[in-house]
């Protein structure tokens, strides 16, 4: 019986793209047991392409290990686990070859793809960020490196969008509140902001029901209604013609809405894998009142603080809050004066406002967002915030 082997991957980019480096590790699956460590510096990249080298290296691995395993490859980028799975198309000419490479190692039939939650990956995370930081200061990674004292020795270079990713930052709200811009008027001389047009996903059979559906559960398609409200957008938005780019979850409720509404615009949909919905762990697929009846003391829990995760492993809003800042940093990075039109969930077009405003993490139970609703935010290069639109569903009337 041929032996089975834990690959766990990673891979980041400060800037995406940005100085940039991959961790790897291979696991026992039974004992948990460190067999293998792999991690390296890769200079200027994106996160898509260290993702890629990360998994290539966790293979390669693997491979001197046991030839014959089984392996089981588990990361946190949905996009390299659908697209090595088979299920997503791989368009980017950049990670083609490195698909093809990480295709190569091992016979397709002895290799898995799971996906997990950045929690669960941050063996290789850790990996990943020495890569980076030894980088940094012109050396290689070498196993045993201090991630703090190399980062501490890189600090001045490192950026915010990097820090707020770093697991050591103590919450939403200490991130939030250190980068914010003083309130006022501001110059009149800012330029364009960078304007997210954020639309939530159309509806799927889960949405009439009310239904916890996050980013741990089945990913389910949109409904027959949900196409129509897609459509109804695209229709609306390509009149109004002010949309730039299209950003989408990698989730394919809103994969799909984000490709309706690109079709009509002539545009190319891009991945953000910060604007996936909450993982809302064992209540994945229940109603408010079956988690009532199942996990009550979770649930009071959950709703009285932002810093309180689902019941099995789930999402804090305090940790769904760090993603999507960086998410958020990452677009405004890309799309400094332009208007993107962003397709994701729930709990991060919520967070979004949330942050905009500057309003408590309470705040999230106070909101109304229906389904393939529209809301606006405008980002000013003074680092001020605007909303300018909440939930209007006039588009599907």
């Amino acid at each position: 019986m041929s032996r089975t082997l834990v690959v766990e991957a990673d891979g980041g980019s400060r800037g995406n793209p940005g100085p940039a480096g991959y961790g790897a590790v291979v696991l026992d699956p039974e004992s948990g047991e460190v067999l293998a460590e792999a991690a390296e510096f890769i200079g200027t990249a994106t996160n898509n392409v260290a993702e890629y080298k990360g998994l290539v290296a966790g293979l390669r691995a693997a491979y001197a290990l046991d030839p014959q395993a089984r392996i089981r490859v588990r990361m946190d980028s949905k996009l390299v686990v659908e697209q090595m799975s088979g299920r997503w198309k791989i368009k980017h000419p950049d990670m083609k070859p490195l698909a093809a490479e990480a295709g190569s190692v091992f016979p397709p039939d002895q290799v898995t793809y799971e996906w997990i939650p950045r929690a669960q990956n941050k063996h290789a995370d850790r990996l990943a960020n020495e890569a980076m930081d030894a980088g940094k200061i012109g050396k290689q990674w070498e196993p045993g490196n201090s991630t703090a004292a190399l980062a501490t020795a890189a600090a001045p270079a490192r950026s915010a969008a990097a820090r707020l990713a770093d697991e050591a930052v103590a919450t939403a709200e200490d991130s939030a509140s250190s980068a914010a811009p003083a309130v006022g008027w501001g110059s009149p001389d800012l330029g364009p902001p960078a304007t997210f047009v954020l639309l939530r996903h159309g509806e799927t059979p889960l949405t009439p029901e009310k239904r916890f559906s996050g980013s741990g559960g089945t990913d389910p398609a949109l409904s027959a209604a949900g196409r129509r409200q897609a459509e109804a957008t695209a229709a609306a938005l390509a009149a109004r013609g002010t949309i730039q780019a299209v950003v989408s979850s990698p989730l394919r409720r809103c994969r799909e809405t984000a490709g309706a509404v690109a079709d009509r615009l002539g545009l190319e949909v891009r991945i953000e894998e910060g604007l996936r919905e909450t993982d809302f762990g064992a209540w994945e697929g229940l109603t408010f009142a079956e988690v009532r009846e199942r996990h009550p003391d979770d649930l009071d829990a959950w709703l009285g603080s932002a810093k309180v995760a689902p019941t099995g492993g789930g999402e804090s809003f305090a940790t769904v809050a760090r993603r999507v800042a960086v998410a958020r940093d990452k677009l405004l990075a890309r799309y400094a004066g332009k208007t993107v039109l962003v397709v994701t969930h729930v709990t991060p077009v919520k967070t979004l406002v949330r942050l905009a405003l500057g309003a408590p993490p309470e705040s999230l139970f106070r909101m109304e967002l229906s389904a393939a609703s529209l809301s606006v935010v405008a980002y000013y290069s003074d680092g001020n915030a605007s909303l300018r639109l909440l939930n209007d569903t006039s588009h599907l009337r």
